[in-house]
């Protein structure tokens, strides 16, 4: 039986629009941050308007803003497929590595899917990965040309969000046929908490 057809709100979100979009709503989350990407690097933000920061032309890294929210008590979940990138592991270690600022971290070689749940209330779904040139945070001229959506449809979060748990506490981990490939099998993390 075909689903019925629904009329829900979606926002086109190309290139730059995805650091004003998306992430802008990320820095103001304030219960929950779950981000699912194949490939995980150490983003260049503009700082915040009206920080000292920002008027000197700083830019921070996007650890500072998972930081932040961790210090506002926001949960921040990333779920990655590859390993992340030598940059991102520096900035991470520099703040004392994720469990010291309240990021947690799991690896699945088989994540490719792009997404970020924020609140609960606001859903990406799209091609940019968790780049400085995936979700626009570096200059026109360097930047990957993606594309998305964002939506606050309650069925589209559910389901993406219902995925997204099932990776992140090893549903599949037992029938996977690319387990050898695992640095470290979700199911074994759950299993040891």
């Amino acid at each position: 039986m075909a689903a019925p057809v629904r009329r829900v709100a979606l926002k086109l979100v190309r290139d730059r629009a995805h650091v004003d979009e998306v992430v802008d709503r990320i820095r103001s989350a304030e219960v929950s941050v779950w981000i699912a990407t194949a490939n995980l690097k150490d983003v260049h933000l503009e700082a915040p308007i009206g920080t000292r920061a920002r008027a000197s032309g700083r830019y921070i890294s996007i650890i500072e803003v998972f930081s932040d929210l961790a210090r506002r008590g926001v949960e921040t979940r990333i779920l990655h497929g590859g390993e992340p990138s030598r940059f991102f592991k520096a900035s991470l270690e520099k703040r004392g590595g994720p469990k010291r600022i309240g990021l947690e971290m799991r690896r699945c070689v088989r994540v490719h899917l792009k997404m970020i749940a924020i609140d609960g209330a606001l859903l990406y779904l799209g091609s940019a990965n968790f780049t400085g040139a995936g979700i626009g945070a570096k200059g026109d001229d360097r930047r990957n040309f993606e594309v998305g959506i964002t939506t606050d449809d309650e069925l589209m979060l559910d389901e993406m969000q219902g995925a997204f748990e099932n990776i992140w506490s090893g549903k599949h981990c037992a029938s996977c046929r690319v387990r050898s490939e695992c640095p470290l099998p979700i199911d074994t993390i759950v299993r040891k908490r």
